[in-house]
């Protein structure tokens, strides 16, 4: 097993990112971290892939456009046209290159944090999961029963998260990425066969 130096990690991301995205992405590790302790996974691929999941975050959005061209990271029509998603791909590069990461599931769990998709893995839902409920989050609808699901069952929550921002997503004018259509499709139809099975 790969030897992670979290510290040195955390001191060097403090310098690429803005004193907020800092402390959120503190957030995101620690509540990973309690999420992978509850639910028997990993707990240092769940840190490091919580502490790097933003990493490509605060750079401009040319700058990320540059380095995927140059590196021939392939985007889809819709990163080209949504900048909020470009990080997650430039992520996994910056994750590579800057910090020696090469575990599949920890560049994966960074790569799917912000669209999710169909039957993710343990670790991709915790960081997908620790993003939206971890601390300093308050804005989205039914954060505290969100929060103590997550702690219960992770594809639940995956189902409960992925509706509540669809149903935000539909009434604004931002486009949804297909890879999160497909997400909730597949956590809704686990959702109603477990709700089947129950009843």
């Amino acid at each position: 097993m790969e030897e992670y130096n979290i510290l040195r990690m955390q001191d060097r991301l403090k310098e690429y990112l803005t004193r907020d995205r800092f402390i959120h992405t503190q957030g995101v590790m620690y509540t990973a971290t309690a999420l992978a302790m509850c639910h028997g996974e990993d707990l240092v691929k769940a840190q490091v892939a919580g502490l790097l999941h933003d990493c490509a975050k605060c750079i401009p959005t040319g700058k990320k456009l540059k380095i995927c061209k140059k590196n021939d990271i392939a985007l889809t029509k819709w990163e080209e046209e949504n900048e909020a998603l470009l990080h997650a791909k430039v992520g996994v590069y910056i994750a590579k290159k800057k910090y020696g990461i090469t575990d599949p599931e920890i560049l994966n769990a960074i790569r799917y944090h912000t669209t999710g998709k169909a039957d993710m893995t343990p670790l991709e839902k915790i960081v997908y999961i620790a993003d939206y409920i971890e601390p300093g989050r308050y804005k989205a609808k039914n954060l505290p029963e969100v929060r103590h699901l997550a702690f219960q069952d992770l594809d639940e929550t995956m189902y409960r998260i992925l509706r509540d921002t669809i149903l935000y997503l539909s009434g604004s004018a931002n486009t949804m990425d297909p890879s999160t259509t497909e997400a909730y499709e597949y956590y809704q139809k686990l959702h109603n066969e477990r709700k089947g099975a129950n009843t």
